[in-house]
Protein backbone atom coordinates (compact mmCIF):
# COMPACT_ATOMS: atom_id res chain seq x y z
CA UNK A 1 0.00 0.00 0.00
CA UNK A 2 1.21 3.38 -0.88
CA UNK A 3 0.88 5.80 2.19
CA UNK A 4 -0.19 9.25 1.26
CA UNK A 5 3.08 11.95 0.27
CA UNK A 6 2.07 13.53 3.30
CA UNK A 7 2.15 10.71 5.70
CA UNK A 8 5.24 9.52 3.96
CA UNK A 9 6.90 12.86 5.29
CA UNK A 10 6.18 12.75 8.60
CA UNK A 11 7.51 9.08 9.36
CA UNK A 12 10.33 9.94 7.41
CA UNK A 13 11.21 13.21 9.64
CA UNK A 14 10.18 11.23 12.56
CA UNK A 15 12.46 8.44 11.52
CA UNK A 16 15.69 11.39 11.50
CA UNK A 17 14.81 12.86 14.51
CA UNK A 18 15.03 9.64 16.46
CA UNK A 19 18.92 9.23 16.62
CA UNK A 20 19.11 13.23 17.60
CA UNK A 21 16.42 12.35 20.22
CA UNK A 22 17.97 9.56 21.46
CA UNK A 23 21.20 11.27 22.18
CA UNK A 24 19.55 13.71 24.05
CA UNK A 25 18.23 11.12 26.50
CA UNK A 26 21.61 9.80 26.57
CA UNK A 27 23.30 12.63 27.86
CA UNK A 28 19.91 13.84 30.11
CA UNK A 29 20.48 10.05 31.66
CA UNK A 30 24.08 10.35 31.62
CA UNK A 31 25.80 8.07 33.52
CA UNK A 32 24.37 5.02 34.35
CA UNK A 33 26.97 2.58 34.51
CA UNK A 34 30.62 2.28 34.78
CA UNK A 35 33.63 5.17 33.15
CA UNK A 36 36.16 3.41 32.06
CA UNK A 37 39.15 6.29 31.93
CA UNK A 38 42.22 5.00 29.55
CA UNK A 39 45.14 5.99 30.89
CA UNK A 40 48.20 5.55 27.86
CA UNK A 41 51.44 4.39 30.06
CA UNK A 42 52.36 2.69 32.66
CA UNK A 43 51.05 3.05 36.51
CA UNK A 44 52.73 5.54 38.36
CA UNK A 45 53.59 8.23 36.09
CA UNK A 46 52.42 11.54 35.77
CA UNK A 47 49.33 10.76 32.82
CA UNK A 48 48.08 7.81 35.61
CA UNK A 49 48.03 10.42 38.86
CA UNK A 50 45.82 12.54 36.93
CA UNK A 51 43.49 9.92 35.19
CA UNK A 52 42.81 8.85 39.15
CA UNK A 53 42.30 12.16 40.50
CA UNK A 54 39.67 12.32 37.38
CA UNK A 55 37.87 8.97 38.04
CA UNK A 56 37.34 9.62 41.75
CA UNK A 57 36.14 13.21 41.55
CA UNK A 58 33.58 11.48 38.71
CA UNK A 59 32.93 8.47 40.96
CA UNK A 60 31.75 10.86 43.77
CA UNK A 61 30.21 13.17 41.64
CA UNK A 62 27.86 10.74 39.47
CA UNK A 63 27.37 7.15 42.19
CA UNK A 64 28.80 5.25 38.92
CA UNK A 65 32.40 3.41 39.15
CA UNK A 66 35.06 5.79 37.06
CA UNK A 67 37.65 3.44 36.64
CA UNK A 68 41.25 3.63 35.24
CA UNK A 69 42.57 1.33 32.76
CA UNK A 70 46.27 1.04 32.13
CA UNK A 71 46.94 0.80 28.33
CA UNK A 72 51.00 1.44 27.81
CA UNK A 73 52.55 1.08 24.65
CA UNK A 74 54.15 2.74 21.38
CA UNK A 75 54.22 5.97 23.10
CA UNK A 76 50.90 6.15 24.41
CA UNK A 77 49.08 5.41 20.62
CA UNK A 78 47.74 1.81 21.46
CA UNK A 79 45.78 2.98 24.61
CA UNK A 80 44.66 5.90 22.94
CA UNK A 81 43.36 4.45 19.70
CA UNK A 82 41.27 2.04 21.61
CA UNK A 83 39.00 5.00 22.49
CA UNK A 84 39.46 6.33 19.16
CA UNK A 85 37.43 3.34 18.24
CA UNK A 86 34.99 3.40 21.11
CA UNK A 87 31.93 4.47 21.28
CA UNK A 88 31.10 8.47 21.78
CA UNK A 89 28.45 7.62 24.93
CA UNK A 90 30.67 8.89 27.32
CA UNK A 91 31.75 5.95 28.88
CA UNK A 92 35.05 5.38 27.50
CA UNK A 93 37.54 8.73 28.00
CA UNK A 94 40.88 8.87 27.74
CA UNK A 95 43.50 10.95 29.73
CA UNK A 96 45.82 12.62 27.03
CA UNK A 97 48.87 14.37 26.87
CA UNK A 98 50.85 16.03 24.29
CA UNK A 99 52.70 13.21 23.31
CA UNK A 100 49.62 11.38 22.34
CA UNK A 101 47.55 14.33 20.81
CA UNK A 102 50.87 16.27 19.05
CA UNK A 103 53.73 14.61 18.62
CA UNK A 104 52.40 11.09 18.03
CA UNK A 105 50.18 12.50 14.90
CA UNK A 106 53.72 13.61 13.34
CA UNK A 107 55.66 10.68 14.34
CA UNK A 108 53.84 7.23 14.01
CA UNK A 109 51.47 5.96 11.31
CA UNK A 110 48.27 5.97 13.30
CA UNK A 111 45.15 4.53 12.59
CA UNK A 112 43.34 7.70 13.60
CA UNK A 113 43.68 11.26 13.65
CA UNK A 114 44.71 12.95 16.99
CA UNK A 115 42.45 16.07 15.81
CA UNK A 116 39.35 14.53 13.97
CA UNK A 117 38.52 11.72 16.46
CA UNK A 118 38.05 13.09 19.38
CA UNK A 119 36.10 15.08 21.42
CA UNK A 120 38.20 17.47 23.27
CA UNK A 121 36.88 17.81 27.15
CA UNK A 122 39.38 19.30 29.44
CA UNK A 123 42.29 20.66 29.86
CA UNK A 124 44.17 19.81 33.17
CA UNK A 125 47.63 21.14 33.90
CA UNK A 126 50.82 21.38 32.34
CA UNK A 127 54.21 20.80 33.80
CA UNK A 128 57.88 21.98 32.84
CA UNK A 129 60.03 19.21 32.36
CA UNK A 130 63.15 18.79 35.07
CA UNK A 131 66.51 17.67 33.84
CA UNK A 132 67.74 15.09 36.33
CA UNK A 133 70.59 12.35 36.92
CA UNK A 134 71.46 9.87 38.86
CA UNK A 135 72.60 10.40 41.91
CA UNK A 136 76.49 9.45 42.11
CA UNK A 137 76.40 10.89 37.97
CA UNK A 138 80.07 12.83 37.68
CA UNK A 139 78.43 16.57 37.42
CA UNK A 140 76.99 19.09 39.96
CA UNK A 141 75.12 21.18 37.18
CA UNK A 142 73.88 21.05 33.75
CA UNK A 143 76.94 23.04 32.55
CA UNK A 144 78.91 19.97 34.27
CA UNK A 145 76.51 17.66 32.41
CA UNK A 146 77.48 19.21 29.22
CA UNK A 147 81.22 19.02 30.13
CA UNK A 148 81.31 15.60 30.64
CA UNK A 149 79.38 14.56 27.93
CA UNK A 150 81.28 16.65 25.18
CA UNK A 151 84.66 14.58 26.86
CA UNK A 152 83.01 11.77 27.04
CA UNK A 153 80.47 11.57 23.57
CA UNK A 154 78.38 8.78 23.02
CA UNK A 155 79.00 7.50 26.66
CA UNK A 156 75.96 8.74 28.59
CA UNK A 157 72.31 7.04 28.20
CA UNK A 158 69.12 9.12 28.26
CA UNK A 159 65.93 7.57 29.39
CA UNK A 160 62.59 8.86 27.92
CA UNK A 161 59.16 7.17 27.34
CA UNK A 162 59.01 7.08 23.85
CA UNK A 163 59.91 8.19 20.34
CA UNK A 164 58.42 11.50 20.27
CA UNK A 165 57.74 12.22 23.58
CA UNK A 166 58.93 15.26 25.49
CA UNK A 167 61.63 13.63 27.10
CA UNK A 168 63.04 12.30 23.75
CA UNK A 169 62.39 15.74 21.51
CA UNK A 170 64.07 16.95 24.38
CA UNK A 171 66.87 14.80 24.25
CA UNK A 172 67.24 15.71 20.35
CA UNK A 173 67.27 19.29 21.24
CA UNK A 174 69.89 19.52 23.69
CA UNK A 175 71.86 17.49 21.28
CA UNK A 176 71.49 20.35 18.62
CA UNK A 177 72.06 23.16 21.02
CA UNK A 178 75.55 21.55 22.76
CA UNK A 179 76.62 19.75 19.93
CA UNK A 180 76.99 16.93 22.72
CA UNK A 181 76.37 13.01 22.12
CA UNK A 182 74.57 10.33 24.08
CA UNK A 183 72.39 7.63 23.83
CA UNK A 184 68.78 7.75 23.65
CA UNK A 185 66.50 4.86 25.41
CA UNK A 186 62.68 4.28 24.95
CA UNK A 187 60.90 3.01 28.00
CA UNK A 188 56.88 2.26 28.23
CA UNK A 189 56.02 5.03 30.65
CA UNK A 190 58.06 7.61 33.26
CA UNK A 191 57.63 4.67 35.95
CA UNK A 192 60.09 2.35 34.60
CA UNK A 193 62.10 5.35 33.82
CA UNK A 194 62.63 6.75 37.12
CA UNK A 195 63.31 2.99 38.65
CA UNK A 196 66.12 2.95 35.77
CA UNK A 197 67.59 6.12 37.19
CA UNK A 198 67.58 5.64 40.57
CA UNK A 199 69.00 2.06 40.05
CA UNK A 200 72.00 3.67 37.99
CA UNK A 201 71.12 1.93 35.06
CA UNK A 202 70.42 5.27 33.05
CA UNK A 203 72.61 8.49 33.26
CA UNK A 204 69.82 11.27 33.04
CA UNK A 205 66.38 12.10 31.79
CA UNK A 206 64.54 14.82 30.74
CA UNK A 207 61.33 13.96 32.70
CA UNK A 208 58.15 15.55 34.41
CA UNK A 209 58.40 17.45 37.33
CA UNK A 210 55.36 14.67 38.41
CA UNK A 211 57.56 11.41 38.62
CA UNK A 212 61.02 13.20 39.72
CA UNK A 213 60.09 15.95 42.17
CA UNK A 214 59.27 13.10 44.64
CA UNK A 215 62.46 11.54 43.86
CA UNK A 216 64.61 14.19 44.10
CA UNK A 217 62.97 15.36 47.20
CA UNK A 218 63.86 11.39 48.89
CA UNK A 219 67.43 12.35 47.52
CA UNK A 220 67.58 9.47 45.28
CA UNK A 221 68.21 11.56 42.51
CA UNK A 222 69.45 14.80 41.34
CA UNK A 223 67.84 17.49 39.66
CA UNK A 224 69.99 19.88 37.82
CA UNK A 225 67.60 22.21 36.22
CA UNK A 226 63.95 23.53 35.37
CA UNK A 227 63.61 22.95 31.55
CA UNK A 228 60.73 26.04 31.13
CA UNK A 229 61.36 30.03 32.28
CA UNK A 230 60.24 30.06 35.44
CA UNK A 231 61.38 28.57 38.72
CA UNK A 232 58.86 25.52 40.23
CA UNK A 233 57.27 27.15 43.19
CA UNK A 234 56.84 24.03 44.96
CA UNK A 235 61.07 23.67 44.42
CA UNK A 236 62.45 27.10 44.36
CA UNK A 237 65.85 25.46 44.93
CA UNK A 238 65.94 24.02 41.52
CA UNK A 239 67.47 27.01 38.72
CA UNK A 240 65.91 27.02 35.06
CA UNK A 241 67.83 25.91 32.20
CA UNK A 242 68.33 29.68 31.58
CA UNK A 243 69.59 30.34 35.06
CA UNK A 244 71.85 26.94 34.75
CA UNK A 245 73.36 27.94 31.23
CA UNK A 246 71.21 26.91 28.84
CA UNK A 247 68.52 28.99 28.06
CA UNK A 248 65.66 27.80 25.62
CA UNK A 249 65.97 24.32 26.21
CA UNK A 250 62.16 24.46 27.13
CA UNK A 251 60.16 21.31 27.54
CA UNK A 252 56.50 21.21 28.47
CA UNK A 253 54.09 18.54 29.05
CA UNK A 254 50.33 19.49 28.85
CA UNK A 255 47.30 16.29 30.34
CA UNK A 256 43.87 16.90 29.50
CA UNK A 257 40.89 14.53 29.05
CA UNK A 258 39.17 13.93 25.59
CA UNK A 259 35.98 11.43 24.89
CA UNK A 260 35.46 10.15 21.08
CA UNK A 261 34.05 12.19 18.20
CA UNK A 262 31.04 12.59 18.02
CA UNK A 263 30.12 12.55 22.21
CA UNK A 264 27.32 14.44 22.70
CA UNK A 265 28.02 17.89 23.67
CA UNK A 266 26.04 17.60 26.72
CA UNK A 267 27.91 14.77 28.37
CA UNK A 268 31.13 16.35 27.21
CA UNK A 269 29.88 19.79 29.24
CA UNK A 270 28.95 17.61 32.29
CA UNK A 271 32.44 16.21 32.27
CA UNK A 272 34.11 19.42 31.94
CA UNK A 273 31.87 20.94 34.78
CA UNK A 274 33.80 18.07 36.95
CA UNK A 275 37.09 18.84 35.65
CA UNK A 276 36.07 22.47 36.48
CA UNK A 277 35.29 21.38 40.22
CA UNK A 278 38.08 18.66 41.26
CA UNK A 279 40.51 21.49 39.81
CA UNK A 280 38.80 24.08 41.95
CA UNK A 281 39.73 22.37 45.03
CA UNK A 282 42.18 23.39 47.59
CA UNK A 283 43.62 20.07 48.04
CA UNK A 284 43.72 18.49 44.49
CA UNK A 285 45.57 21.88 43.69
CA UNK A 286 47.99 21.96 46.15
CA UNK A 287 48.77 18.17 45.35
CA UNK A 288 48.90 19.02 41.59
CA UNK A 289 51.50 22.04 42.81
CA UNK A 290 53.36 19.68 44.78
CA UNK A 291 54.74 17.71 42.03
CA UNK A 292 55.38 20.97 40.08
CA UNK A 293 52.07 20.87 37.86
CA UNK A 294 50.82 24.23 36.68
CA UNK A 295 46.70 24.50 37.08
CA UNK A 296 45.44 26.56 33.54
CA UNK A 297 43.09 29.59 34.32
CA UNK A 298 39.65 28.65 34.38
CA UNK A 299 39.00 30.29 30.92
CA UNK A 300 41.51 27.55 29.45
CA UNK A 301 40.21 24.36 30.20
CA UNK A 302 36.89 24.35 28.23
CA UNK A 303 36.91 22.18 25.45
CA UNK A 304 37.34 25.24 22.91
CA UNK A 305 40.10 26.67 24.66
CA UNK A 306 41.80 22.54 24.46
CA UNK A 307 41.12 22.36 20.97
CA UNK A 308 42.74 25.82 20.33
CA UNK A 309 46.25 24.63 22.43
CA UNK A 310 45.82 21.33 20.50
CA UNK A 311 45.59 23.10 17.27
CA UNK A 312 48.54 25.36 17.76
CA UNK A 313 50.88 22.98 19.59
CA UNK A 314 50.52 20.72 16.58
CA UNK A 315 51.29 23.42 14.35
CA UNK A 316 54.56 24.56 16.19
CA UNK A 317 55.60 20.95 16.72
CA UNK A 318 55.16 19.16 13.25
CA UNK A 319 57.54 20.90 11.26
CA UNK A 320 59.79 20.58 13.88
CA UNK A 321 59.78 16.94 14.24
CA UNK A 322 58.82 16.04 10.58
CA UNK A 323 62.38 18.78 9.86
CA UNK A 324 64.06 16.22 12.26
CA UNK A 325 62.85 13.20 10.36
CA UNK A 326 61.72 11.47 13.69
CA UNK A 327 59.73 8.32 13.21
CA UNK A 328 58.65 5.55 14.92
CA UNK A 329 61.05 2.28 14.73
Amino acid sequence: MKLPRREFLHLVAGALALPAASRIALALDYPTRQITIIVPFPPGGPTDLLGRMVGERLQNAFGEPAVVENVPGANGSLGVGRVARAAPDGYTLVLGLWNTHVANGAVYSLPYDVQKDFEPVAMLSSAASLVVVRKNFPADDLKGLIEWMKANPGKATEGHVGIGSIGHLGGILLQQMTSVQFQQVPYRGSAPVMQDLIAGQIDFGIESSVTSLPQFRAGNIRALAVAGKSRLESAMEIPTVDEAGLPGLYMTAWFALFAPKGTPKDIVAKLNAEVQIMLADSAARQRLVELGQQIPPRDQRTPAALAAIQKAEIEKWWPIIKAANIKAE
